[in-house]
């Protein structure tokens, strides 16, 4: 994850590209993300398991993950082999794959500002981001953007036609 000790993470788009897959295969909705010192937790609300005679069964319940780098690598290594597959940067029919199309193009943003100690959360589909880092000719400090779940969207419909351009300007500060 890192290319040498102390650097800051590469390649966010990748990062939470499988990080979002991930959270879809967990059915996770209202993402909280923190960067940590050696990894992340990713915090969603879940549909609650159990035994048909529970009384949670289908219940919404909080759920945490502390995933480690190695952790991480491991499912961006799974997604690269996935590459090439029919549609597998193409959103799916009823949008399965939300989370893993909609945070790499936060990630995408995240790299083009190169930041770190990222911190996001996501609500009924629109994100705030707070980074911090320097852009440009800023001084380092924290920056907060905001994506609303419209322009994720159109995002997502145009990205594969996008892939090499520019990353995504934010709608404004929350």
């Amino acid at each position: 994850m890192r290319i040498y000790d102390g650097s800051p993470r590469q390649d966010w788009e990748e990062v939470l590209r499988s990080v979002g897959a991930f959270a879809d295969a967990q059915g996770l909705k209202e993402l909280l993300f923190l960067e940590l010192e050696g990894g992340f937790l990713l915090q969603g609300l879940g549909v609650q398991g159990g035994g048909a005679d529970s009384d949670n069964y289908g219940a919404t319940a909080k759920r945490t993950y502390e995933l480690t780098d190695d952790q991480v690598a491991e499912m961006m290594d799974a997604r690269a082999r996935e590459r090439g597959s029919a549609g597998s940067d193409r959103p799916a029919p009823d949008l399965t794959n939300y989370y893993e199309l909609s945070m790499r193009i936060m990630g995408a943003y995240i790299d083009q500002q190169r930041a770190h100690d990222v911190f996001l959360f996501e609500q009924d589909g629109s994100f705030v981001l707070r980074l911090f880092g320097t852009a440009g000719s800023r001084a380092a400090g924290h920056q907060l953007a905001e994506f609303t779940k419209d322009e994720i969207l159109a995002m997502i419909e145009s990205a594969p036609e996008q892939r090499h351009q520019s990353a995504p300007e934010p709608s404004g500060a929350p």
